[in-house]
């Protein structure tokens, strides 16, 4: 039986903070294997990459989330008591209560309030002698637009401070130091809110509507027949409104592919005969195959098992990889060309294509948000190529794969922005 290739380094952290995203993939294509061990934070670990990694990594109950990731990162992204926290039985009745907010008329309200959003913000940004800052705008655009959806207003006040707070939170959540520091307290702030919010609506001093996020959070009880405490309660709600915010990151990387390639911003905005929402489905899809957005996911064995000869202990740390199964060449043929074409008549594999991770929405830990992001990459995607007119002056667009999550430097500013037409 050959051994588990084994990344020699006394200590394997550094070298994943000075290559970033590409640590994983860069091992298993030097070892020639899916999988290799290492040493992390001086805790042992397997990585693994590919589609069959993937299929392995999603069979249902065969990992747990509890303690497969950095207490700071936990803390900042999802935190204790949060639907990624639990198994079996419990993570499946919590996976329904946010399940049942996906239906497709309420992603379509959403994607509705987000156009409206960006029209505002289009309207406010008209004149601006500098420009914009996009992937600060399209926070505010989405943060506005998900209060809304949720039952909860805000105010421009609130929704700036919102805003700022949950963004904290995305770009510090993978730190360490000063910039994970902030990332909690600010998180901390945001609770106490929803904390307050879901307490208002308990005790009927505030409305909420029936289908929104907030009174389906307010008003779920437990196996037992409780509500959700409160602050678990403000924990959910927040882990409805933070991943739409997190959004902003895809949509800028969507302004940057449209930017490099701007053949396809004229067939978003022209059709093609293919029809428009084809060729802006694609152009999404290939957006989010590519970009850098979570590195890896991480879990604990719970069920012994055997996989490419190597025995897979209760307890173990496992990292699977993302951003490189993404990329994986016996998936996708030129994998790091940007051609959305390639999904013309390609089905989405719950393996091969896991940019927010893999496997089964209703039963699996795969994010619940995944046909929201989708929907208001779209929604955002059609404002960029044919409701918008903008200048793209003169930046640094590279991106630092190191920082996690990355960004083009710039975080890609827009000038001279006029609104060209209703979408």
């Amino acid at each position: 039986m050959p051994a588990i290739p084994r990344d020699d380094r006394p200590d394997s952290t550094w070298a994943l903070l000075s290559e970033g995203y590409p640590f994983i993939m860069n091992r298993c294509r030097r070892f020639g294997s899916d999988l290799f061990t290492a040493r992390l934070m001086f805790t042992p670990a397997i990585c693994m990459s590919g589609p069959e990694a993937a299929r392995v990594f999603y069979e249902p109950g065969r990992f747990t989330r509890n303690g497969a990731l950095p207490t700071t990162a936990l803390r900042a992204l999802q935190d204790k008591g949060s639907v990624q926290t639990l198994d079996g039985d419990a993570h499946r009745r919590r996976k329904a209560m946010f399940m049942e907010l996906m239906t497709p008329p309420a992603i379509a309200r959403l994607q509705d309030l987000v156009a409206a959003e960006w029209a505002a913000a289009a309207e406010r940004w008209h004149g601006a002698p500098n420009g914009v800052v996009l992937l600060a705008e399209a926070r505010g655009v989405l943060c506005r637009a998900a209060g809304r959806w949720i039952g909860l207003p805000l105010t421009d006040a609130e929704a700036d401070r919102r805003t700022a707070e949950i963004g904290a939170m995305i770009d510090g959540a993978a730190s360490v130091g000063p910039r994970n520091w902030r990332a909690l307290w600010l998180r901390r702030r945001t609770e106490r809110w929803l904390r307050a919010v879901v307490a208002e609506v308990r005790a009927g001093r505030r409305a909420a509507e029936p289908d929104g996020a907030l009174a389906v959070v307010a008003a779920y009880r437990e196996p037992d027949g409780r509500p959700l405490d409160l602050p678990v309660a403000a924990v959910e709600l927040l882990n409805v409104l933070r991943p739409i915010v997190a959004v902003a990151r895809f949509i800028v990387f969507a302004a940057l592919a449209l930017h490099e390639h701007p053949h396809w911003r004229d067939r978003i905005r022209d059709g093609d005969g293919d029809g428009d929402s084809d060729a802006t489905e694609w152009f999404v899809q290939e957006v989010r195959r590519l970009a850098p957005f979570f590195p890896m996911v991480g879990g604990r064995v719970r069920e012994p098992f055997a996989w490419h000869g190597h025995d897979f202990a209760p307890g173990t740390w496992v990292l699977l990889d993302l951003f490189g199964t993404n990329r994986d060449p016996r998936a996708w043929e030129d994998p790091e060309a940007f051609r959305p074409e390639r999904f013309r008549d390609r089905a989405i594999s719950a393996y091969e294509m896991i940019p927010q991770g893999g496997g089964g929405f209703e039963t699996g830990h795969r994010c619940p948000g995944e046909w929201i992001t989708i929907a208001l990459m779209k929604t955002s995607v059609r404002v960029l190529a044919a409701g918008l007119d903008y200048r793209v002056p003169d930046q640094d667009l590279s991106v630092d794969l190191t920082r996690m999550p990355a960004a083009p430097r710039s975080r890609f500013i827009i000038a001279d922005v006029r609104r060209r037409l209703t979408v």
